[in-house]
């Protein structure tokens, strides 16, 4: 599926191809790979529960949680420390929800939520990108798994990896909700030709790290594996903050992908 350029983006596309393919040298990239979980327990170490805000957009994007009830199971990837399974559990109710994290920080922090409860929910650190999952939770017993911006946190050959370890963990016709940054997004056009690890994907000063999707390249990588796209597409949306006066559009790429 392929996008139309709107005219206010163009500036921003330009912007991006002007950045020169200049990779990190091999053992800078290789670094950030082995210190990746490191430099996610210092985010959450200094950031705490702060940074961060409750993702109440999410039942409005994928009505598909509405309809979790007492006979669903969700797995939500990349919990960090709760913005997405809190505000959910306000509005609607599952079996029981799976939340992993590759940060251990993240996991302590979002159990000391109040709202944590063992027997609605399992908050454990996992690595998605191994087999650690499958200690934890069997294969085709989740309905609804959620992979919102963490795709773009991991190591690019990495990807298939991810995708297929999730079809293994859904049911027959269990779906897959995703959303991630878009190729050409206002963060990609900040980064800077020193920040670039390899085309699309970028490095912070914190060192966690940033990768921009076109939505060709995911519905490839679902279909590959065995999903049949229900929507995927890009999704445009403004950022206004009127106490520092910025006015921003973003991009992202958005789908549902069912497990056949």
């Amino acid at each position: 599926m392929s996008q139309e350029v709107l005219p206010e983006h163009r500036e921003n596309r330009r912007k991006v191809s002007s950045h020169g393919f200049r990779p990190n040298a091999t053992y800078q990239s290789q670094k950030l790979e082995r210190e990746c979980r490191k430099n996610w327990d210092l985010f959450y170490k200094r950031n705490k529960t702060n940074f961060f805000k409750d993702r109440n957009w999410t039942t409005r994007e994928f009505t598909d949680l509405l309809h979790l009830d007492s006979n669903k199971i969700l797995l939500e990837v990349g919990c960090g420390v709760g913005n997405f399974i809190f505000p959910l559990l306000e509005v609607c109710q599952a079996k029981y929800i799976y939340a992993c994290d590759f940060s251990q920080e993240a996991i302590k922090l979002l159990k000391e939520n109040p709202q944590y409860a063992e027997d609605k929910m399992k908050a454990f650190t996992c690595d998605i990108t191994t087999d650690d999952i499958f200690s934890a939770i069997a294969e085709n017993s989740v309905d609804i798994v959620t992979l919102i911006f963490v795709l773009s946190a991991i190591h690019p050959d990495k990807f298939r990896r991810v995708v297929e370890n999730l079809h293994r963990i859904l049911k027959q016709d269990g779906v897959v909700l995703f959303r991630d940054y878009g190729l050409n997004d206002m963060a990609q056009w900040r980064f800077k030709d020193t920040n670039m690890i390899s085309e699309n994907f970028y490095v912070r000063q914190d060192g966690t790290r940033s990768y921009f999707f076109s939505d060709s390249e995911i519905l490839e990588l679902f279909e590959g594996v065995g999903f049949r796209a229900q929507q995927n597409s890009y999704v445009h949306r403004q950022t206004i903050n009127v106490k520092e006066n910025v006015d921003v559009k973003r991009t992202f790429v958005q789908g549902i992908y069912q497990k056949t």
